[in-house]
């Protein structure tokens, strides 16, 4: 079964877009987890403008899984990291302008800057992810960068780009030759998650804006069972 890891980053929206104190991104985690997620995502960029220091440190001490702890690729969030040891790091680019990220990660082109922060996130036990898009070029470099992980940008096949499945598929396989785990994420909802999970090469979908989203009606137990239920069935098939 392929592992679900639910981004808890939009309760912290909905919480920073009033103030105060609610909705609480650490108590959505402790229900996401309780419904049978596998791992627990949050994304803090530099400008904080959902999840903030405390709520890392507090789920960091909290969630009884796996915390992947989303970041821009410099030297402050590195810090950040080195001090929480979350269990992994997701490397993605970041620009203050964008709504969410709207790209995979030029691994291929930073490896100069990525090399030293890879290495010591590595050194410190946490397991290294690069967001990066389906692209054989950008998967050699994370190989050569020595990360653990890919996770590989699932938003132009959400948006119904053609040909996006080949490319998704054609970059899995290659991710297991060059002997790196493949995650896969952005953009999924119920009705094109169960494609991308019916690729025998992804282990972990990271979902988090459609679960949150339609948490809001069915509450977050019924929307990870069904976000299961489906990603069950693309597997099988």
């Amino acid at each position: 079964m392929i592992r679900l890891g639910v981004n808890i980053d939009h309760v912290a929206t909905i919480r920073n877009a009033r103030g105060g104190v609610h909705p609480d991104p650490v108590a959505a985690a402790l229900l996401a987890v309780a419904a049978g997620a596998d791992g627990i995502t949050a994304h803090m960029r530099e400008d904080r403008r959902h999840i903030r220091d405390a709520d890392l440190e507090r789920l960091r001490a909290a969630i009884g899984v796996p915390l992947n702890m989303e970041m821009a690729a410099t030297a402050e969030m590195v810090a950040i990291a080195l001090r929480l040891r979350p269990n992994a790091c997701c490397i993605v680019p970041e620009r203050r302008a964008e709504v969410t990220t709207e790209g995979g990660l030029d691994a291929a082109g930073q490896q100069v800057t990525l090399g030293p922060m890879v290495a010591s996130l590595r050194d410190a036990g946490i397991r290294v992810s690069l967001f990066i898009d389906p692209d054989l070029r950008q998967l050699e470099a994370a190989a050569a960068l020595q990360a653990d992980i890919v996770e590989l940008h699932t938003g132009a096949y959400a948006e119904g780009r053609a040909g996006e499945i080949d490319r998704l598929r054609a970059a899995a396989t290659a991710a297991a030759r060059l002997g790196l785990e493949c995650h896969a994420g952005h953009g999924l909802t119920y009705e094109n998650v169960g494609a991308v999970a019916a690729l025998p090469e992804v282990v972990e979908l990271n979902i988090g804006h459609f679960l949150i989203g339609q948490a809001i009606f069915d509450g977050i137990a019924a929307v990870i069972a069904e976000m299961r239920a489906r990603i069950a069935a693309g597997r099988g098939a």
